[in-house]
C-alpha cells in the first residue's frame, strides 16, 4: 500500500533490463560461447559451445599462491571443465561466476548475476569477462 510500491518494481525491472542488455551486448559476438538477454531475471547464463573448453586452458594468475592452490583444484579428478573456467577467472580477475554444471545440466557455462549497481563499473566486468573468455579458449589447444 506503500504509495511509492509501484515504482519500485518499475524501476527494478527497467534497470535489470538495461544490465542485460549491456552484458549481452559484451558478450553477443564472442566465439565459443552463448548469451542470451534475460528478460527480467537479474542473472544471466553464458553456454560455452561444444568441444571448446579443454583441461588445458588457463588464465594468468599473478600470485603464485593463488595460482597453485587453483591448478591443485582444477586438476582433481572429475572436476567439469566450466568449474575449471571459474576457478581460473576468479583467480585471475576477481570476478567470480558460478559454473552451470553446479545447476545439474549438461551444459557447460556459467552464471552471473546483473546486481551491480554502478554501471560503470558494471560495464567494466563484462568487458573484463568477455576479454578473459577470449584469452582462456584461446589459451591451449582445442580439444575434439
Amino acid at each position: 500500500t506503500h504509495p511509492q510500491y509501484q515504482e519500485y518494481p518499475a524501476q527494478r525491472i527497467q534497470r535489470y533490463e538495461r544490465l542485460s542488455n549491456i552484458a549481452y551486448d559484451r558478450l553477443k559476438n564472442l566465439d565459443g560461447v552463448l548469451v542470451n538477454r534475460t528478460n527480467g531475471a537479474f542473472y544471466m547464463s553464458v553456454v560455452f559451445d561444444d568441444g571448446v573448453l579443454n583441461n588445458k586452458q588457463t588464465l594468468p594468475i599473478e600470485n603464485q599462491e593463488v595460482k597453485a592452490h587453483v591448478e591443485s583444484l582444477v586438476n582433481k579428478p572429475g572436476v567439469s571443465l566450466d568449474k575449471r573456467f571459474v576457478y581460473y577467472l576468479l583467480a585471475s580477475t576477481g570476478i567470480c561466476v558460478v559454473p552451470l554444471s553446479s545447476f545439474f545440466t549438461p551444459e557447460q557455462g556459467f552464471r552471473i548475476t546483473l546486481l551491480e549497481r554502478d554501471e560503470e563499473t558494471f560495464t567494466r566486468i563484462f568487458e573484463n569477462i568477455s576479454e578473459n573468455i577470449t584469452n582462456y579458449l584461446r589459451s591451449a589447444n582445442r580439444r575434439k
